[in-house]
């Protein structure tokens, strides 16, 4: 795993190295690289395959999708981000040009491999064959996020110059679903099982993948397909640790399909500093967990809601007895920080985390995030190197069961249920088997069981466009619900009533196409009411 890392730093050298010639009339231009110097070893082709994976995102981008749903609240109200979280942003906003930008920079990459890896003479046929199918696998997962985003965008399967670019249109949603089906199935055929080098894409990732896009796009029958593909390929299993698949220890998880690969002092990121207590660092948190997510699990005993008065819950100890993935999710008040501390909250109790402080970066939910914050970086926050996952196994079971409960009928069987069950079964959750058939019970299920597994790994605002939910996630954000001090046996939650995301359904369930990329491209008409 290291190895691959170590090429990924390589590999953006690579792409600003220049030959040194002392006749300065001869030198090759730095901006670029020609084909007289590239496209001539295997080991160029590698290079230039490694480069693609080399611009998926930073945690940054990574936790930040997330925080664009109702489950997640940016804390600082000034940021880009948080004017998208309230739908109150333009379309030359930060966030959506940038979205936009990153995603076509990872497709041009990957069109630029693909036109110009044949120049490698003598290539060996299955590396030439591999390279190209994690070249479309790569470019294919661009086109998931920018369909799920904009909704029809320009189909770009070679690369344009600029006068090109300048007309393209806009590509029916559907053919883009079409296009990406198509390239993970004939990416899936040419790629191994296993890969030795850790974070490149394989055959169960370009089947996930096409699940997950499937799933998108509402082809129930070639999502479970998919998935169920991915399942026959037995190399994948639910890990038993929860908690150990966001850490070190949990990396070579069989679990883990797809990840960004990273490492301390060579490739590291932030995380830490982006969920961190204040309390541990100041004025560096950036998002918190809101009610809508904390309220989704259920208690252990019973499995049920809390809502639901036979479940077992305590108002006044709103924590004990939960769904455990909640505890290694989610810090809350009582909870032990990484540096030996208790976790405080509660207004009043003049902490570093009290949530009427009026330092920026404090929760005002009263919650902070753990899933991913290793107490290994607790030193470095600014140097993590544990891996960002992109697709685990996980995902795709819950793609298969929800594929199966909305074809209904025959397709509701056993199979659905185990493979809920082999996800709330980890040794270290062990939540009670789901056994019902009953199709809008299962529905419900697997929408909470996708809210709360995948929690902070980027699905839930796709899932609220899809489920065509919006509008339920309206309104101000909540957090915590305590004893109040004052006055004791008084339950206070609190609310940032200064703070409501808007949804209007005939707006919101798409960003706006970028307002400079339609000033350069007329035929780039925007999205309805943006």
């Amino acid at each position: 795993m290291k190895t691959f890392k170590i090429l990924i730093c390589i590999s953006i050298l690579s792409l600003l190295m220049v030959s040194c010639e002392k006749d300065l009339l001869n030198t090759v231009p730095k901006d670029k690289l020609t084909s007289e110097l590239f496209w001539k070893t295997e080991q160029d082709a590698l290079y230039a395959s490694t480069g693609i994976y080399s611009i998926l995102g930073d945690q940054w981008r990574y936790c930040s999708m997330d925080g664009y749903s109702d489950i997640a609240h940016f804390i600082l109200q000034w940021r880009s981000e948080s004017a998208v979280e309230k739908n109150t942003f333009a379309s030359n906003e930060n966030v959506p040009t940038n979205e936009w930008a990153y995603y076509y920079s990872i497709i041009q990459a990957a069109n630029s491999f693909l036109e110009n890896v044949d120049k490698v003479p003598n290539m060996d046929a299955s590396l030439n064959a591999r390279l190209k199918g994690e070249a479309k696998t790569l470019r294919a997962f661009a086109y998931i996020n920018l369909a799920m985003l904009y909704g029809d965008v320009p189909l770009v399967t070679k690369t344009m110059s600029i006068d090109e670019a300048k007309t393209i249109s806009r590509t029916a949603v559907s053919s883009i679903w079409d296009f990406i089906s198509t390239e993970l199935t004939a990416a899936a055929a040419d790629l191994p099982v296993t890969q030795t080098d850790k974070g490149r894409v394989t055959k169960g990732v370009a089947l996930g993948l096409k699940a997950r896009a499937m799933l998108y796009a509402g082809r129930f029958s070639e999502a479970r397909s998919a998935a169920a593909s991915v399942m026959a390929l037995s190399v994948y299993q639910i890990n038993n640790s929860y908690a150990q698949l966001f850490d070190y220890a949990g990396e070579n998880s069989t679990e883990i399909m797809f990840a960004r690969q990273y490492a301390k002092d060579i490739a590291p990121h932030s995380i830490f500093y982006m969920y961190t207590a204040n309390s541990l660092y100041t004025q560096q948190c950036q998002l918190v967990p809101t009610k809508q997510l904390v309220d989704a699990y259920l208690m252990k005993s019973t499995g049920l809601p809390i809502t639901d008065p036979a479940s077992g819950f305590d108002p006044f100890n709103p924590y004990a007895g939960r769904d455990p993935r909640l505890s290694y999710t989610i810090y809350v008040s009582g909870d032990t920080l990484d540096n030996g501390k208790i976790l405080n909250t509660l207004p009043g109790n003049g902490t570093g985390d009290d949530i009427r402080s009026s330092a920026e970066n404090v929760t005002p939910t009263g919650w902070y995030f753990k899933k991913y914050v290793s107490k290994s970086d607790y030193l470095t926050p600014w140097n993590c190197g544990v891996n960002l996952i992109y697709l685990r196994y996980a995902e795709v079971l819950l793609t298969y069961a929800e594929a199966s409960i909305e074809l209904g009928g025959a397709n509701i069987d056993q199979s659905v249920l185990d493979a809920i069950n082999a996800i709330r079964g980890r040794a270290d959750v062990n939540m009670p088997n789901v056994v019902t058939t009953d199709q809008a019970k299962l529905r419900d299920i697997v929408r909470r069981e996708r809210m709360i597994e995948l929690a902070m790994e980027g699905h839930r605002l796709y899932d609220i466009r899809r489920w065509q939910i919006g509008p339920s996630t309206a309104g101000s954000v909540k957090g915590m619900t305590y004893n109040d001090p004052a006055h004791p046996g008084t339950l206070v939650t609190v609310e940032l009533t200064g703070y409501v995301k808007e949804f209007n359904a005939s707006k919101h369930y798409l960003w706006p196409i970028p307002f400079n990329e339609i000033e350069l491209n007329p035929n780039l008409v925007q999205n309805p009411n943006w």
